[in-house]
């Protein structure tokens, strides 16, 4: 092959993982080419993370003017709002472009190589690109590297009996629709089927969720979840527990489900979002050739994101739970710096996440139930939304904030809060954790007033039995 590069590091994917990798890469000096197949920022930014926020804030602004053209208690009245889909996906697709093509103009300030094409590993020091664009301008490349990386993400599952094409359609279809179905049926109640079925609730959509297990997010505990299911009821969901999805009807204007009474019937729908999970990409560009160590499908990596192979590294949703960009960014930044020489690991005290349903969910750490399961004598402490100044200016008592911490010393462990905005609660969180703090660190540090984030500081303060403010 007459295309040769040699390169020092090489990362497959272009994601939140594989792009961070190549930019902090680029800063330490170390020559970088970065493949990616499609459009750089990965799922996150352009079938993920962003796409799926920018859509809630749309329905969160179209609900509430909804809410203003009846009787509302802030006095405000406007006329009954109506929505421009495609302009809604247009702003939506303008953010994302402006991201992605933000992400180009860094690795190319940092002097990373971005090779456009799907990669197909030959060896571990060997890939082979075949060109997105063929004919002379994309020719196929041999790449050689000391250090490979892979960063190929995650990829959503679709169920063996009801494969996406047609009415069944993945996170990905939802989050750019033409135009809004009548109704929509979301196999799987997670934060992904959540998030979205709320963003088409308020956009005036029926929606139904079936759920197998006998609650929504199952993954949370369960009075952080309470809330949520309480929202979801108001807003008009139909939520299906403890149900079993059978497949189509045979006009494929339906859904088969099965009750807890193993009752069997159609529920109407013109779409379907398939939303049980997502797993590992790790087929396809010849990874099994390397033959590492597996965890199921996803790449075993120790706590220096090193495979089993010499030279060869993985980070972010390939190497498995829990499939978060956050996680993924701080990996890739941590392989770039230990080829670079430092010394570094990637073992965090707590990684932050955070379900963007309304209300919010966010945790960090242990909450009281995984304590007691780790052998923990730990207290807690609870502070309620509803006696926040800032929050009832908001609107948005329901919720509280909670932490739990060792009895002996009153070190943190963990952190879990649900309510309107808490998501911005995670750095606070995070930061506690990771730097050690007590109880008495968080309960006298100053907190500015008003805002919810002295619910943080009193929730400290309860687990010392020293609320102020209850």
């Amino acid at each position: 092959m007459s295309n040769l590069i040699n390169t020092t590091l090489l990362i497959i994917g272009g994601g939140p993982g594989g792009y961070v990798a190549a930019i902090r890469a680029g800063q330490l000096g170390i020559p970088t080419v970065l493949v990616e197949g499609g459009v750089l920022g990965g799922t996150c930014l352009n079938i993920g993370c962003i796409p799926s926020k920018a859509l809630i804030h749309v329905a969160e602004q179209f609900h509430a003017l909804q809410g203003y053209a009846g009787d509302s208690p802030l006095g405000i009245r406007a006329q009954a709002p109506e929505l421009d889909l495609d302009r809604s996906i247009a702003w939506k697709d303008a953010i994302v472009k402006k991201l992605t093509t933000g992400i180009g103009s860094l690795l190319k300030k940092h002097k990373v190589t971005v090779v456009q094409g799907w990669a197909h590993i030959i060896d571990g020091k060997t890939v082979d690109v075949d060109p997105v664009v063929k004919g002379k301008a994309g020719a196929p490349q041999r790449i050689r590297c000391e250090h490979l990386l892979l960063a190929t993400g995650s990829e959503p599952v679709a169920l063996p009996f009801m494969p996406f094409g047609g009415p069944v359609i993945s996170s990905t279809e939802a989050l750019s629709p033409r135009t809004l179905p009548k109704s929509l049926a979301i196999v799987g109640a997670g934060y992904i089927g959540l998030e979205l079925g709320t963003v088409y609730r308020k956009l005036g959509v029926k929606v139904d969720v079936i759920e197998a297990q006998d609650r929504i997010l199952p993954a949370y505990d369960a009075d952080l979840v309470k809330p949520v299911h309480a929202a979801l009821k108001s807003l008009g969901m139909g939520l299906h527990l403890q149900t079993q999805v059978l497949g189509l009807s045979d006009d494929g204007k339906g859904l088969r489900i099965q009750s807890p009474k193993a009752e069997e019937r159609i529920l109407a729908a013109q779409s379907i979002l398939v939303a049980v999970g997502r797993r590992p990409r790790s087929r396809g560009f010849g990874l099994s050739s390397l033959m590492l160590d597996m965890d199921g499908l996803a790449v075993r990596v120790d706590e220096h994101c090193r495979t089993s192979m010499n030279g060869v590294w993985a980070i972010g949703d390939l190497t498995g739970e829990p499939m978060l960009a956050h996680r993924a960014m701080a990996q890739g930044e941590c392989v770039a710096e230990q080829i670079a020489g430092h010394t570094r690991q990637f073992v965090p005290a707590a990684i932050p996440a955070v379900c963007f349903t309304d209300p919010e969910i966010v945790t960090a750490g242990l909450s009281p139930q995984q304590a007691a399961t780790a052998g923990l004598d730990a207290i807690e402490g609870v502070f309620p939304l509803a006696a926040n100044g800032r929050a009832m200016t908001l609107e948005s008592t329901d919720g509280f904030v909670r932490v739990v911490a060792r009895r002996d010393n009153h070190l943190i462990l963990g952190w879990q809060a649900v309510g309107r905005g808490v998501s911005e609660f995670s750095a606070a969180f995070g930061q506690s954790i990771e730097l050690g703090a007590r109880l008495e660190d968080v309960g006298h540090t100053i907190h500015a007033h008003p805002t919810q984030g002295e619910a943080i500081q009193e929730a400290a303060l309860r687990a010392l039995g020293q609320a102020l403010h209850i």
